[in-house]
C-alpha cells in the first residue's frame, strides 16, 4: 500500500521555510550534533500528541491500518509509558469491587509494571513458572491451564482481577499461546494484556497472525524501536477490538499522565517514516532475515554437535533472536559475551548461562558471517568434554516458597529507603526493584521480604546492593 509520512512532511517544509524559531527549543535549529534542523515543538500545524487531530492522527491512523489495530497510539517515551497507560485503562473499566485491585501477572514482568503498581496502588497475584520451566529469570511459561486455575483460585476467594498481564516474547525468546490464554481470558471476563515490547514485527511475518493483538489480546505495547527501524524511544499502544476502553480521548489522557509534555517530533519522525519503510517490501526483508537467521543456528548446533557438546547451543526462540546456551561450551553467559566482544560483536543480553543476540532486515550480510564464525571458533577451541551446571530449578522453587508481602507494592516504592549489600539485607524488605536493564526483572519485589535464597539469586545475577525500607531507630 502507499503510505504518507505527514509528520516528516511538516517538518521538513518548516525546516525549509526560513521562519525566525521564537519558540522551544533552545538549539533553534542550528546545528550542533546534526539532527537540530529537524527538532521541533509543538508549533502551529505540528499538532499535539495527546491531543492529536492534524498530522500525528494521520500518522496514527496509518499505524492502525498497518498493524490491524482498532487504534494505535504512538508513545515518546518506549513501552513504559504504554505499560502504565494500559495498566491505568484496564483499572478505569474494571467494576469497582469495594476491595483493593488486583491484577493477575507472569513473575517475569519488567519492573516497568512495578512503578505502574506503585503509582496507580494495585496489588498484584504472581504467576510462578512450573517446576519443569523454572531455572532463568527471565522465562515464565503460562499454560492455559494454569491461568484457568489462578483465575478460578482468585474467584473462589471472591476477587476479580482487572486484568491478565503476560510478558511475550520474553528475553529469551519465549513465546506464550496468547490465543489460547486469551480464549481463558474472555470466558473470565478478563482482557488481557500483553508486553509485547520485543514483538512489534510479528505483525509483519507471513499472515500476521503472530501479533498479540491478531492472536486475541485486549491491549498491548510494542516497543518500535527494539525490532523495527525506529529511533530509541518510540512504541506503540494497540487497542483490540475487546479492548476495555475505547475512547480515544481517554486513552490519550491516560498516555499523557504518565509522559512528558514536551514529545520527541524526532522519535515521532521516526514512527511515522517506519510507517513508510513497513509498507514497502519489509515484509519480505523480513522473512528473508528469519531465514538467514534459521540457517544460522542450525550450523552452530551442528558445530556444537561435531565438539560431543551436551546440548543444543541455539535454542529455540522467537524469529528474530539468537539465544546461545553459552554453559554447552563450558562457559557462563557473561564469559561468552566477553569472548564475542572480543570479535567485535556486542550482544543485547548475558547472564549467568544464556546470551542473547537481536538481529533484524537491518543487519548488514557481515554481521550474520562474523558470529558464525566467532561461535564456530570458540567452538573448536574446547578443550575436552563439557558438564552441564546442575539445574537451578530446585533453588527457583525455592524462591518463590520464601517471598512474602509485607506491604503494598506503592508502600514500599514511597516509604524511607537505604542501599544495602546484597547479603546484608536479608531480613529487610525491598522497596525499589533491584536488577540491572537488561533484563530489568526484577528477583524480589517492593514490599517483600528479602529471603538468603533471594540473596542467592541476586549474587548469580550480580546484584551487588538493593534499596530496602530504611528501619525505625
Amino acid at each position: 500500500m502507499s503510505m504518507t509520512t505527514p509528520i516528516v512532511d511538516f517538518v521538513r517544509r518548516y525546516a525549509q521555510s526560513g521562519t525566525s524559531r521564537l519558540h522551544m527549543p533552545g538549539h533553534k535549529g542550528q546545528s550542533l550534533l546534526g539532527f537540530e534542523l529537524w527538532d521541533i515543538t509543538e508549533i502551529k500545524g505540528a499538532d499535539e500528541l495527546y491531543g492529536a487531530d492534524g498530522i500525528i492522527a494521520q500518522s496514527e491512523a496509518n499505524a492502525t491500518r498497518l498493524f490491524g489495530t482498532v487504534h494505535t497510539y504512538y508513545s515518546t517515551e518506549g513501552s513504559s509509558q504504554c505499560i502504565r497507560a494500559m495498566l491505568c485503562l484496564a483499572l478505569q473499566a474494571a467494576p469497582a469491587a469495594g476491595q483493593r485491585p488486583v491484577l493477575l501477572a507472569a513473575r517475569n514482568a519488567h519492573k516497568a509494571l512495578l512503578y505502574a503498581a506503585a503509582l496507580l496502588d494495585f496489588d498484584i497475584q504472581w504467576l510462578w513458572p512450573a517446576p519443569q520451566d523454572a531455572g532463568a529469570l527471565c522465562s515464565c511459561p503460562v499454560s492455559a491451564a494454569k491461568l484457568t486455575g489462578a483465575l478460578q483460585g482468585l474467584a473462589q476467594q471472591g476477587k476479580s482481577p482487572f486484568g491478565v498481564y503476560i510478558t511475550s516474547p520474553d528475553y529469551l525468546g519465549g513465546v506464550q499461546d496468547i490465543a489460547e490464554l486469551a480464549e481463558v481470558c474472555k470466558d473470565f471476563g478478563v482482557p488481557l494484556l500483553v508486553d509485547n515490547a520485543h514483538g512489534a514485527y510479528l505483525r509483519f511475518l507471513p499472515q500476521g497472525g503472530q501479533h498479540p493483538i491478531a492472536l486475541g489480546a485486549a491491549m498491548c505495547c510494542d516497543s518500535g524501536h527494539k525490532t523495527l527501524p525506529v529511533v530509541t524511544g518510540g512504541a506503540y499502544l494497540h487497542l483490540g477490538k475487546n479492548a476495555p476502553v475505547q475512547d480515544e480521548a481517554a486513552v490519550r489522557n491516560a498516555l499523557a499522565l504518565f509522559g512528558s509534555t514536551s514529545p520527541s517530533y524526532l522519535i515521532l519522525q521516526s514512527l511515522d517514516k517506519c510507517n513508510q519503510i513497513l509498507s514497502e517490501g519489509y515484509p519480505l526483508r523480513l522473512l528473508q532475515c528469519c531465514g538467514h537467521l534459521t540457517r544460522l543456528r542450525r550450523e552452530l548446533n551442528e558445530a556444537a554437535a561435531a565438539k560431543h557438546c551436551p546440548g543444543p547451543l541455539a535454542l529455540e526462540s522467537e524469529p528474530l533472536k539468537v539465544t546461545l546456551d553459552a554453559a554447552v561450551l563450558g562457559l557462563s553467559g557473561t564469559e561468552l559475551a566477553e569472548k564475542l566482544r572480543a570479535a567485535k560483536i556486542e550482544c543485547e543480553y548475558a547472564d549467568p548461562r544464556y546470551l542473547v543476540l537481536m538481529f533484524t532486515p537491518d543487519n548488514p550480510p557481515q554481521d550474520f558471517e562474523r558470529l558464525t564464525a566467532a561461535v564456530l571458533r570458540i567452538a573448536e577451541e574446547l578443550a575436552g568434554p563439557v558438564t552441564l551446571p546442575e539445574e537451578t530449578a530446585g533453588e527457583f522453587a525455592e524462591l518463590e516458597r520464601g517471598l512474602h508481602r509485607r506491604c503494598t507494592i506503592r508502600q514500599a516504592v514511597f516509604a524511607p529507603q537505604e542501599q544495602l549489600p546484597a547479603e546484608q539485607a536479608v531480613g529487610r524488605i525491598c522497596a525499589m526493584p533491584t536488577v540491572s536493564c537488561p533484563p530489568a526483572i526484577p528477583i524480589v519485589v517492593s514490599g517483600e521480604q528479602i529471603t538468603p535464597a533471594a540473596a542467592a539469586w541476586m549474587k548469580r545475577y550480580h546484584v551487588e546492593e538493593v534499596s530496602v525500607i530504611r528501619e525505625p531507630q
